[in-house]
């Protein structure tokens, strides 16, 4: 007989703590965890009314290289590995172990949850199904049910108290599903006696489609909150307003400048009357707030409720599972000090991020999802926030391989099984060192495939070694395939400047190892991997002209052609749908584009960018300006200038261009 949930708990403890207790071990290791800055993003999004404040605020973020040593950071990849990166440290910052104050997340917890994308493009609606890698980290539908969710949690809990400062807190935001089991596992990481308190948010009413059924309407969730040590904790009283029937109730005088008060005794005097004091409305606290908050409603992701509600409520983002920003507030509030820490390593629509900006709090938050790391961008942006770095995790596939298949896997174990699926045999050890070279040999025709290794992006470099590679190793080949996990933007610029036929290059997978694992094993996915080409992006000549003492950039987008739309997870009615607006109008596949006028070939700084939805230049929420005009400091001799787009899907692409000086 199958043990009961209850029975498996120790165990999945157990083995949580463990995993946990091995990424712990290994942080002093050589081949830890890291993290690579993809763009330094200094907010100044285009707008139709470019003056000189817009300018001033622009060279103020140029300026601007973070705060005491601190730059906030949007991080995409699986939040155990970032954590592991945050708990190493790197060159640029300090490991965070014990310095975070406040920790929120919303990890998934609806079973029953449609985790598909809708990708609105001009004229056409696509639904975008997530890849294996994305169901796994935002679905709870894994074949053990909730003991797999559990077995998920658990090391992640246990990552996050290492990182939390003696006085932080921590608040996991829990369905009805899994909140009970949660507690106990947080009980035993934790520690019952600090457990603080939970939190009931009663977020709406039992009316329309929610009173439809037999059932109880549910209009609640729960929200558990434990310190790293409870008796010292940082926390601060939260006050509610008034309700107006209080008001009217209590606050029935109206003093000579027309401020409301309440009188209340505080005494007698010698002759037994009254002595009364005035408490005014306007110099009042409020209500202490308890533990059942009712006044914070809930969002509504709906694409009709949001295109209908977005004015009316401007921080909806059209994210399922968006929190509003009134909740965090008063978590922030309760639990964090002035320019306190905060991390969300579950940040979905990026509301505590945008929250800790307004509150002055600084702020590190983590995704798997690139829909969501899109939407986090965008929304910091328009609102203005500080520079941030977006960030991904440095070695992520091979730190996956090594969870799937052991702390013993080598890189040259994954090249063979990359190898293997794309149908190519092994080159002998001795002309094959690293064991990532492979042939195919077909109707005469020797062909060279390489796989890149996961450490780093392919770029000119590895596609001028592969070229040497096929003119010279074992007597020469006819043609070389260079096999990628992670590309440099740049990429399509350097293939279409080697101009050779005899060169191709093809995106391995993303998911890979998740389709391994869910397969079973090579033999049972042989032929169903498919490789896909790249995508790449076209500019007009840039142009440079004087304006006072700076100057002014003209950049204007030319093409941008996805070359992938294979590796994209469509069904074939949705794929048809893609291929039209490709053929039509590809400048509409770009969801954001930035601008770094001074590139200096490693670290992407955006000081210019657009999106769609950014209805402040051009009123069209479904496509991007495609020409930017900005001022910037002058500079004397030429300009390397990058632009860099994403597309809907989360595609990058760049293109650099050297820029001469402005004329006299």
């Amino acid at each position: 007989m199958p043990k009961s949930l209850l029975e498996q708990l120790p165990e999945i403890v157990a083995r949580g703590r463990q995993q946990a207790e091995k990424i712990l071990e290994s942080l002093e290791g050589r081949h830890r965890v890291g993290l690579q800055t993809r763009e330094w993003v200094l907010p100044s999004r285009d707008t139709r009314d470019t003056d000189w404040i817009a300018a001033a605020n622009r060279q103020a973020h140029l300026d601007a290289e973070g705060e005491g040593g601190w730059t906030n950071r949007l991080i995409y990849g699986d939040n155990l590995l970032a954590m592991a990166a945050l708990l190493a440290g790197d060159e640029h910052t300090p490991s965070l172990r014990g310095k975070v104050d406040l920790i929120y997340i919303d990890p998934p917890f609806d079973s029953k949850a449609d985790y598909r994308t809708k990708v609105e493009l001009p004229g056409v609606e696509l639904e975008q199904r997530p890849t294996v890698i994305e169901q796994f980290a935002y679905s709870d539908t894994w074949s053990d049910g909730t003991a797999s969710y559990l077995a998920m949690i658990v090391p992640r809990l246990v990552l996050m108290r290492e990182l939390l400062s003696d006085t932080g807190s921590i608040y996991v935001h829990l369905g009805i599903q899994v909140s009970h089991y949660v507690k106990i596992v947080m009980d035993e990481i934790f520690g019952k006696d600090n457990f603080v308190q939970e939190v009931i948010w009663a977020y709406g009413s039992p009316s329309g489609g929610r009173a439809a059924g037999p059932k109880m309407v549910k209009i609640h969730e729960y929200i558990a909150h434990y310190a790293k040590r409870y008796d010292n904790r940082y926390t601060k009283k939260v006050y509610l307003p008034y309700d107006e029937k209080y008001i009217n109730d209590w606050f029935k005088y109206t003093d000579e400048d027309g401020r409301l008060y309440q009188r209340r005794q505080r005494g007698r005097d010698e002759n037994g009357e009254a002595i009364w004091e005035r408490q005014y409305l306007d110099e009042s606290k409020g209500v202490p707030a308890s533990t059942v908050w009712t006044d914070i409603k809930q969002i509504y992701a709906d694409p009709r409720a949001y295109k209908a509600n977005q004015a009316r409520h401007s921080e909806i983002t059209g994210y399922e599972t968006q929190k509003p920003e009134r909740l965090l507030e008063r978590i922030v509030e309760h639990s964090c000090p002035e320019r306190g820490l905060i991390a969300d390593f579950n940040g979905g629509s990026g509301t505590t991020a945008v929250v800790a900006e307004k509150l002055g709090r600084r702020w590190v938050t983590t995704d798997l999802g690139k829909p969501a790391c899109m939407i986090m961008r965008k929304r910091l942006i328009d609102r203005g926030a500080k520079p941030f770095l977006y960030q991904v995790i440095g070695d992520y596939q091979v730190e996956a391989a090594r969870n799937e298949l052991g702390r013993r896997f080598r890189v040259g174990d994954l090249s063979t099984i990359v190898l293997s699926l794309y149908g190519a045999l092994p080159l002998p050890v001795e002309e094959s060192p690293l064991r990532n070279l492979g042939a195919v040999v077909f109707n005469g025709k020797k062909t060279l495939v390489l796989v890149d290794s996961p450490n780093k992006l392919t770029g000119d470099a590895t596609l001028r070694k592969a070229i040497a590679q096929r003119d010279n190793l074992m007597g020469g080949w006819d043609r070389v395939v260079v096999l990628g996990w992670n590309f440099e933007p740049s990429i399509g610029q350097s293939i279409a400047a080697l101009n050779d036929d005899r060169l191709e290059v093809l995106v391995i997978p993303p998911d890979l190892l998740d389709r391994l694992r869910k397969k079973g094993g090579i033999e049972k996915l042989r032929g169903q991997v498919r490789f896909s080409s790249l995508q790449y992006l076209t500019i007009k000549p840039v142009r440079r002209q004087r304006s006072g003492d700076g100057e002014q950039l003209q950049v204007k987008l030319d093409n941008y052609v996805l070359l992938s739309p294979e590796a994209i997870n469509l069904d074939e009615a949705n794929r048809a749908k893609l291929h039209r607006v490709m053929n039509a109008e590809p400048l509409a596949l770009i969801e954001y584009w930035a601008v770094d006028p001074d590139y200096d070939g490693m670290v992407f700084r955006s000081v210019w960018q657009d999106y769609r939805g950014n209805t402040a230049n051009d009123d069209d929420p479904l496509r991007v300006v495609t020409e930017a005009r900005f001022d910037v400091p002058g500079k004397e001799g030429a300009r390397r200038v990058c632009v860099r787009v994403v597309d809907v899907f989360g595609f990058e692409a760049e293109v650099v261009q050297a820029v001469a000086e402005c004329a006299p």
